[in-house]
C-alpha cells in the first residue's frame, strides 16, 4: 500500500475539542504523579488494591451505542477510591493528588494489553473519565476527615456522608455530559441542546448503576477492609457482561439491517451504494434538525431498508431510481418494503417510516419519512457522483417540490449538509 493511501495517525483524526481534553488529562496525570512521587504513596495496600480493579475496568472497556466507550468497573473503582472515608474502620486520608496519580496509572495498565494487541483506546474517552474522576477528587477530598468524624463513634451516623457523596457524583455526572455533550457536538455536527439530551437519555441508567456500586464498595470497605474489592468486583463484572451483550445484540442488528439493505443491489434493483448513501444523507439532515438520538437509530434502519419493496417487481425500475416512477408504484413498492419490515416483529416504528416515505407533505407523514423521501429522490438524481453541478441541480428539482412533495425545513436542511459536506459524498 502506498504512504497516499494509508490513514493518517489517530491523532491527527482529532478535532480540536478532543485534543484540548486530552492534554488537559494528560497535564492533571503528571501533576498527579509527580506530586505522589515527591510526598510518598500513603496507604499503598489500598492504592494498589483500587489501583488495580481500575486497570480490570480499562481492561474490560466496552463500546455502547452512539460509540461511546465506557468502563464501568473501572469507573465505580474510581469513584470508591475517591470517596472512601476509611477501610475496615481505620480512616483513609489519601489527598486528590493521589487519587488522580492512582487513577492514571491504573488506566494507562489496563490499555496496555489493548494496545498490544493493536486496539487503540478511544483517548478522549479515557481523559473524560480521568479529568472527571479529578474533579469529584478535588472537590471531595478535602471533608474526607470531617465526613468521617461523623460517622465513627457510638452517635456517628453516614447520612450527612452520603448525602455530600450523592450530591458530588450528581454534580460529576452533569459536568461529564456536558462534556461529552460537546465532544459528540463537534464530532457529528449536531446541536449542542440535542446532544446533552442524548447524552443525558445514555448516561443516566449505566451512570446511576456505577454511582450507586462506587457509594456501596465505600460502605462495604468500612464493614469489610481490603475484601470489599474482592466481594464487589464479581457483581460488576457480571453487571459489564450484561451490558457488553446489549452492546454486541445492537451490533448486531444494525450489521443485519445493513445486510439486507444490500440485497436490493446485489439484485440489480438500485446502484451500488444507494442505501449506505441515503441513509448517511438522511441521518446528516435529521441532526441537522435536531432528531434525538434514538430517533436517528430508526431512521437510519428506514433509510437502508426504504428500497427493499423493490424485490416484489417483475421488472427493476432503470437504475432503481423510484424519483422517475409513476406516485402509484412507488407508494405500492413502499407498502410491500413496509410488510416486509413488519414481519420481523420488532420495526414496527421503522415499518411505518417506510410505508408512508412516498406521501405527500399535505398527509403529514412523519419527519423521518419525509426525509427519506429526499435524502432517495436526491440520490437517485445525483447518485455517487461528486459534481457540484450535478448536485445543485438536484437541490433545485427538490426546491421545486417543496411545500407539495418534499418538506420546506428538510430541504433547506439538506442543502447545509451537502453544501457543508461537498465535495465529499456519503
Amino acid at each position: 500500500m502506498s504512504d497516499a493511501a494509508q490513514p493518517p495517525p489517530a491523532w491527527q483524526r482529532l478535532d480540536t475539542a478532543q485534543l484540548l481534553l486530552i492534554c488537559a488529562a494528560g497535564l492533571v496525570s503528571v501533576v498527579g504523579i509527580a506530586h505522589t512521587a515527591a510526598g510518598g504513596l500513603l496507604d499503598p495496600p489500598i492504592a494498589v488494591g483500587f489501583g488495580a480493579l481500575v486497570a480490570t475496568g480499562e481492561l474490560a472497556r466496552l463500546t455502547m451505542p452512539g460509540n461511546r466507550e465506557v468502563a464501568p468497573i473501572g469507573t465505580a473503582a474510581a469513584l470508591g477510591y475517591t470517596l472512601l472515608l476509611d477501610m475496615g474502620g481505620r480512616p483513609v486520608q489519601h489527598p486528590a493528588l493521589q487519587v488522580v496519580a492512582v487513577l492514571a496509572v491504573g488506566m494507562v495498565a489496563g490499555a496496555l494489553p489493548h494496545l498490544a494487541v493493536g486496539r487503540t483506546p478511544r483517548l478522549d474517552a479515557v481523559a473524560r473519565r480521568l479529568l472527571t474522576a479529578a474533579l469529584l477528587a478535588l472537590a471531595f477530598r478535602p471533608l474526607a476527615g470531617p465526613l468521617y468524624d461523623m460517622t465513627k463513634g457510638d452517635t456517628g451516623t453516614w447520612t450527612p456522608a452520603l448525602g455530600v457523596m450523592a450530591l458530588m457524583i450528581l454534580g460529576t455526572m452533569l459536568a461529564d455530559i456536558v462534556i461529552a455533550a460537546v465532544l459528540r457536538a463537534v464530532q457529528v455536527r449536531t446541536a449542542l441542546t440535542v446532544a446533552i439530551r442524548d447524552e443525558l437519555r445514555m448516561a443516566a441508567p449505566l451512570g446511576a448503576a456505577v454511582a450507586a456500586s462506587g457509594i456501596l464498595l465505600v460502605l462495604a470497605a468500612h464493614s469489610m477492609d481490603m475484601a470489599a474489592l474482592l466481594v464487589f468486583a464479581a457483581p460488576l463484572l457480571v453487571t459489564q457482561v450484561a451490558f457488553r451483550k446489549y452492546a454486541g445484540i445492537r451490533a448486531t442488528y444494525l450489521q443485519t439491517v445493513r445486510a439486507l439493505s444490500r440485497v436490493t443491489e446485489v439484485g440489480g434493483y438500485v446502484e451500488p451504494g444507494h442505501s449506505r448513501r441515503v441513509s448517511h444523507l438522511a441521518v446528516a439532515v435529521g441532526r441537522e434538525l435536531g432528531m434525538a438520538e434514538s430517533e436517528l437509530l430508526d431512521l437510519e434502519y428506514a433509510a437502508l431498508m426504504h428500497d427493499i419493496g423493490q424485490l416484489s417487481l417483475r421488472d427493476p425500475i432503470p437504475g432503481g431510481a423510484t424519483v422517475l416512477t409513476d406516485p402509484e408504484q412507488a407508494a405500492r413498492i413502499a407498502e410491500l418494503g413496509a410488510e416486509v419490515i413488519r414481519q420481523t416483529g420488532v420495526l414496527g416504528t421503522v415499518a411505518e417510516v417506510v410505508r408512508r416515505q412516498c406521501e405527500p407533505c399535505s398527509a403529514d407523514p412523519p419527519l423521518a419519512s419525509r426525509i427519506i423521501k429526499a435524502a432517495n429522490d436526491y440520490d437517485d438524481l445525483v447518485g455517487g457522483s461528486t459534481d457540484r453541478d450535478r448536485a445543485a441541480a438536484a437541490l433545485d428539482r427538490l426546491r421545486l417540490g417543496a411545500g407539495t412533495e418534499y418538506d420546506p425545513a428538510v430541504v433547506e436542511a439538506m442543502s447545509h449538509v451537502i453544501t457543508r459536506l461537498s465535495p465529499l459524498r456519503f
